[in-house]
């Protein structure tokens, strides 16, 4: 009983925690921005996306709110006519350049790569970077949004959360977790303060940075063998004595960022060793969560008919548990009826895609879009 406390104990903190992140701390730009009056280059790295680019191509099209935007699209290394669609769908605009991305050399990833490429490449009078990916479609205001939230908050690095879109059950339980668990572990308020660089967090579907303080802390070639390149460029900043910034996102932008199981599963696989590091650092993690969430369920089942009264103890950190997923959802735009309830399975399925990402990154088996990523 004792122990069943402590985690109903522990579960209340964590969701009173996610609570202070979600209504006090959490940066919302605002949907009505003035124009912003400095140029802005909007990068684009692309590689076979020729099925799902373009609603994204059409909403940078429709930016409003930044008269010296420009957009930098890379084709890196398509074999699909991504190349093709862009051209079709952008025509003679003379605000986009479309570059033919080189292979990564020795010793960098993709999607770093890819991101060096454009930011060296982007016109030089252009002082704020904002890097979006092809699953992204931003709101007409959403470059000037987060243009503005950036010199708002003193940062060299915002990122903006876009409201992840949910279509399959496999996206219901897993895809929630993303802004749960930084609203729920993150202390937000400290970390825009603090310049620890392990105090960071950032996602590089959309991502603001000062060009100035992106070049001073290294840019991509600084992470450019880093899977997790958006939470280690956030590092660099911190490191660079810069200070970088989360947001809620959800009204300037959406993102579907996997359109089935296979691909959700190999997605989190190829990244979440890096996000934990050490294997045993993740066996703890993993391990702390399915005590927290997991556990109290499954016993609250096992003894309602044996000891009522610790089955009451553990629903309520059931109960609690739930709560700080539906705060998380209303505060970034999510589902949260009935899917919060399965919050548990969602803890699981997590501990899963953890054990495999390790199995696979030590078997050298992790790849990504046709390329190795370990």
């Amino acid at each position: 009983m004792t122990v069943l406390f402590a985690l109903l104990l522990a579960v209340a903190a964590l969701t009173g925690h996610t609570w202070v992140n979600a209504t006090r701390w959490l940066r919302r730009p605002t949907d009505r921005p003035d124009e912003v009056d400095e140029p802005v280059a909007v990068l684009l790295p692309l590689r076979d996306e020729a099925a799902r680019v373009t609603p994204c191509l059409r909403a940078l099209l429709a930016q409003r709110g930044v008269p010296a935007l420009r957009i930098v699209i890379l084709d890196d290394g398509s074999t699909d006519g991504t190349a093709d669609v862009v051209r079709a769908v952008v025509g003679d605009d003379p605000r986009v350049t479309l570059l033919s991305g080189v292979a990564p050399p020795p010793g960098w990833l993709g999607k770093p790569h890819a991101c060096w490429q454009l930011a060296t490449r982007a016109d030089p009078a252009a002082t704020v970077l904002v890097f979006v990916d092809a699953d992204v479609v931003l709101a007409p205001h959403a470059v000037a949004a987060a243009v503005t939230e950036l010199r708002a908050a003193h940062a060299t690095l915002l990122s903006p959360y876009p409201r992840i879109v949910v279509a399959t059950a496999a996206d219901r339980l897993v895809q929630p977790l993303l802004q749960w668990l930084w609203l729920t572990f993150l202390p937000l308020r400290a970390m825009e303060r603090s310049r620890r660089p392990s105090l960071a967090a950032a996602g590089g579907q959309f991502l603001v940075v000062d060009r100035a303080g992106y070049a001073a802390a290294g840019g991509h070639a600084s992470v450019a063998d880093k899977i997790l390149e958006d939470v280690e460029l956030a590092r660099a900043v911190k490191r660079a004595g810069r200070r970088i910034a989360l947001a809620d996102g959800s009204r300037l932008a959406i993102c579907r960022m996997y359109d089935d199981w296979p691909q959700l599963r190999d997605g989190y696989s190829k990244s979440l060793w890096a996000s934990f590091g050490h294997p045993g650092a993740a066996a703890a993690v993993v391990t702390l969560l399915l005590l927290l969430y997991t556990a109290p369920p499954l016993v609250a089942l096992a003894v309602a008919s044996t000891a009522p009264r610790m089955s009451m103890v553990a629903l309520i950190a059931y109960l609690l548990g739930v709560a700080g997923r539906v705060l998380t959802a209303r505060a970034t735009g999510g589902r949260w009826w009935p899917d919060a309830l399965a919050h548990p399975v969602s803890v699981v399925v997590l501990g899963w895609l953890t054990l495999r990402s390790y199995h696979l990154r030590k078997r050298r088996r992790l790849t990504w879009r046709g390329r190795p990523v370990s």
